[in-house]
């Protein structure tokens, strides 16, 4: 029976009902007025799934009713998927809460005054010195100490390999920059002995290395008459901070333009120029786009740089600039040596990645964000670059597209500008097999211009 105005469908108990399925509409069971009904386990029909119940036999005469409606919709509300998706929401919800108030570990302070009189004697029974620091200069988080002592390693290791680079032809200086914001830089410099120095070089590596892979290439310029200096950006090599965590590559572009600054201070006179690669060709372009950078270079090299990088999938774009607030440091996709080839060099890619000071493990969020943010706005500003440069890409690059070197080439207003494209050459040119070649057309380029 079929009532028009309810649209319901009134079944007997006897009646036989097949199992069906349905892909417009979604079915329950309710109760008439007036009657007993059985108890039904299933209450809902999703599409393409068929029907099945499961009465009780209390009430043999008893007539099923199947409807269509809202009511639907109210089960599939509460469906499992319905109910995972309003956890996550509200997951998500409790750690933005949180984030402001994680835990701060403080340390315990000892009450009892037999508790001290025993720590103030030794085994013997003399008493010694006790030491009680107040709890507001113990740090709160031992996350912190362990930084503190990562980084103290790091730089240990970058100080004691320049002071174990004994060269006749080199003078080896190494310094601690403090940056405007309180961080401290590793910075080291190569200074030719028996040659007149006739211009600067400041060098800028690239992403998770840092700047003592490319003492081979700075003792090169020296022999040209170049002082070379070079930084290790914040939280790279013996610097500050997380190995290869960058929370702002703004801070990166800062912190060049103050060692620029003091380089230029200490060199009166002297032409500087501006190596980066890869990443770090990214923070020398930025940097040269200020006018009063611009005015003080007298140009930039650079090797594979960071101008045109795209994620693996173009949601990264979207879920990037939520993902590095909420999870900044969170790593993914590893970037190591199972991953890309940087170099066709055995013997290069193993002294790369058994180099402690490498940083092999997977990038953090804030990070690869951080490095789209860069080539993004570098995109846009391509005319601006008004400096004379030199820029050198291999064709068979997998990290940084060439095209976008050469669109660079194109689109800068630069009067001297001049690119060489390396047919089949891999990202690390100055460790391919023919490196010999690439840096023999960075020194010819940089003595035209003295």
């Amino acid at each position: 029976m079929i009532c028009s105005i309810t649209r319901t469908i009134a079944i007997p108990r006897e009646t036989e009902i097949p199992k069906f399925s349905s892909k417009s509409a979604r079915f329950y069971v309710t109760e008439a007025p007036n009657r007993k009904f059985c108890d039904l386990k299933l209450l809902t029909l999703f599409p393409g799934k068929p029907l099945a119940m499961d009465p009780s036999p209390r009430s043999k005469g008893a007539s099923l009713i199947l409807t269509s409606g809202a009511s639907g919709r109210v089960n599939a509300l509460f469906s499992l998927r319905a109910l995972r998706r309003l956890w996550v929401t509200i997951s998500a919800l409790v750690l933005i809460l949180l984030l402001p108030f994680r835990g701060r570990k403080r340390a315990a302070l000892i009450n009892s005054s037999d508790k001290v009189g025993k720590d103030e004697k030794g085994e013997s029974g003399r008493k010694v010195a006790v030491v009680r620091v107040p709890a507001v200069m113990v740090p709160w988080r031992s996350g912190a100490v362990a930084l503190e002592q990562e980084v103290a390693v790091r730089r240990a290791l970058a100080i004691r390999r320049v002071m174990q680079d004994k060269d006749e032809k080199t003078i080896r200086e190494k310094y601690l920059f403090v940056t405007a914001r309180g961080d401290t830089l590793f910075t080291q410099s190569w200074i030719p002995v028996s040659v007149k120095v006739r211009g600067l070089v400041i060098l800028l590596h690239g992403l998770n290395e840092h700047s003592g892979r490319y003492g081979s290439f700075a003792k090169q310029l020296n022999a040209n008459g170049f002082k070379v200096y070079g930084m290790d950006w914040i939280g790279h090599g013996g610097s500050d901070g997380l190995h290869a965590y960058v929370h702002s590559l703004d801070d990166a572009v800062a912190d060049m333009k103050s060692f620029l600054d003091k380089v230029l201070t200490e060199n009166p006179g002297l032409p500087c120029f501006c190596f980066g690669h890869s990443t770090g060709a990214a923070i020398v372009l930025k940097a040269v786009l200020d006018p009063k950078v611009e005015a003080r270079v007298a140009g930039i090299v650079l090797t594979s740089p960071a101008v045109g990088v795209q994620p693996s999938h173009p949601i990264f774009v979207v879920l990037a600039p939520v993902v590095s607030f909420l999870l900044p440091r969170f790593q993914v996709s590893a970037a190591n040596k199972k991953g890309m080839p940087v170099s066709r060099d055995p013997e290069a890619l193993e002294a790369k990645y058994s180099d402690p000071l490498v940083y092999t493990g997977a990038i953090r969020v804030r990070t690869g964000y951080e490095i789209l943010r860069i080539t993004s706005f570098l995109q846009q500003n391509l005319q601006r670059l008004r400096v004379p440069f030199l820029v050198l890409h291999g064709t068979a690059d997998t990290i940084t597209d060439p095209k976008s070197s050469q669109k660079l080439y194109e689109e800068a207003s630069s009067t001297d500008k001049t690119i060489e494209l390396y047919e089949g050459f891999l990202h690390d040119l100055l460790f391919e097999l023919e490196s010999e070649a690439v840096v023999n057309d960075i020194i010819e380029w940089l003595n035209r211009r003295l």
